[in-house]
């Protein structure tokens, strides 16, 4: 389904968007005691950063299947969720048999990401114990006490995700330290992601839209990995990131209120040469308790802010730490205002109408007493937080910041 006057969109959006994404209280979300209490695609959760330390309220864990209700527009015209570090999961076991001391940036497994609508992924691929493993670092080098899992491991994860749904796009994002020759381009053969591979032989080289969702998931076109790596592209057939998508600076850099710079690998945000756009939004060093702060209102001014500076371009993907962690809606809500904006004209994707004019919209009330359940697509949301992430105010990312600084000074020694 193709929503019409799409081109219409252009002319009256930019004074519309800026208004409209102010943060604001448009869901009103009950106090809750238990997942039992909140709609589907919601759980029960606490918000440590804003001081709610014992109130709990219906939090939402789960996005809109955006193209159960507008399909057929190129790729670029959507938003999507994407999880910054995706495979540093708190608790994920140690492999290689020592205890790891690093960052954690999510609290579930890659599966369970993709589950509720997660459909970007950072990944970090290191050479490492003479394979490719994903790994946390210090100038490139992967050590035993930062390193995650063998990438093959995540990636038929993401294999299983795309067999079982057949209409879905996921979205890789590699910072690429694997210097060994071919070896990602057959990590993700031997993963059985070929089949899926948006060849970049076929991607849009100077802006130009992408083809539609509807003819990438016939084509079967339904991965599309890009590295930092740029000898990737001639040598094994990846595509090199920042000629096809534009980015700001991630980290500190890029939760400064007010200012959006893009990163010095990328083109300014308002190049015209880029037809993705990723936003990071998340500070250098996680906190667990304080992302649930960071992804409501601070999110959405800063959406707006990197709006104007890329010259009123939306972001394509959105990436974040703790995605599910927020104060009601999250980055959840502001993905479907995005789309609701950007697809039909709407406040939210969930109230486009198929086949209506754009800015023709369904009248959707704001709940007064309970959140609005999801009913798009076949997702049911699901919690997966780690028994030790289970506290609202557990935040070990401080502490495992200095015992890694220490034990990394205690490894750079060893080679002075």
């Amino acid at each position: 389904m193709k929503i019409s006057k799409f081109t219409s969109f252009s002319f009256f959006f930019p004074m519309l968007f800026i208004y409209l994404l102010l943060p604001q209280n448009s869901k009103v979300v009950e106090a809750c005691s238990a997942a039992t209490d909140c709609g589907t695609g919601y759980y029960c959760g606490h918000c440590p950063g804003l001081g709610r330390k014992t109130r709990s309220v219906c939090t939402r864990g789960q996005a809109t299947l955006v193209t159960s209700i507008v399909n057929g527009l190129p790729f670029n015209k959507y938003s999507w969720i994407m999880t910054h570090n995706s495979f540093s999961i708190m608790d994920a076991p140690s492999l290689n048999g020592v205890q790891r001391l690093t960052f954690y940036n999510q609290e579930d497994t890659v599966t369970n990401q993709l589950r509720n609508g997660v459909r970007g992924l950072m990944l970090d691929m290191y050479d490492f114990q003479n394979d490719i493993w994903l790994c946390h670092s210090f100038q490139g080098q992967c050590y035993n006490f930062t390193a995650f899992q063998p990438a093959i491991n995540t990636l038929k994860e993401v294999e299983a995700f795309l067999t079982e749904n057949p209409m879905e796009i996921v979205t890789i994002v590699i910072e690429d330290y694997v210097r060994t020759p071919k070896a990602l381009i057959n990590l993700f053969i031997n993963a059985g992601l070929d089949k899926y591979l948006f060849p970049v032989s076929d991607m849009p080289k100077n802006g130009e839209d992408w083809p539609t969702i509807t003819q990438m998931a016939q084509a079967n076109r339904r991965l599309l990995v890009f590295t930092s790596d740029a000898s990737k592209e001639a040598e094994e057939g990846i595509a090199y990131q920042w000629k096809y998508m534009i980015e700001n600076e991630s980290g500190d850099p890029g939760v400064q209120r007010g200012s959006c710079p893009h990163r010095k690998e990328s083109k300014p945000l308002n190049s015209k040469t880029a037809s993705l756009f990723l936003q990071n939004y998340f500070p250098t060093t996680p906190v667990e308790a304080e992302s649930c702060k960071e992804n409501s209102a601070p999110l959405t001014d800063m959406v707006n802010t990197c709006y104007k500076t890329a010259g009123n371009v939306l972001p394509n993907f959105i990436a974040v730490n703790f995605y599910m962690r927020s104060d009601g809606g999250g980055v959840f809500d502001i993905v479907d205002r995005i789309n609701g904006h950007a697809l039909c004209g709407c406040s939210t994707v969930t109230a486009c109408q198929e086949g209506a004019p754009f800015g023709s919209c369904k009248n959707i009330s704001v709940p007064s007493t309970s959140p609005m359940t999801n009913t798009a697509g076949s997702y049911n949301g699901y919690v997966q937080f780690s028994v030790r992430s289970a506290s609202p105010v557990h935040s070990p990312n401080s502490l495992l910041f200095l015992l890694f600084y220490f034990q990394l000074t205690a490894v750079m020694l060893q080679f002075r």
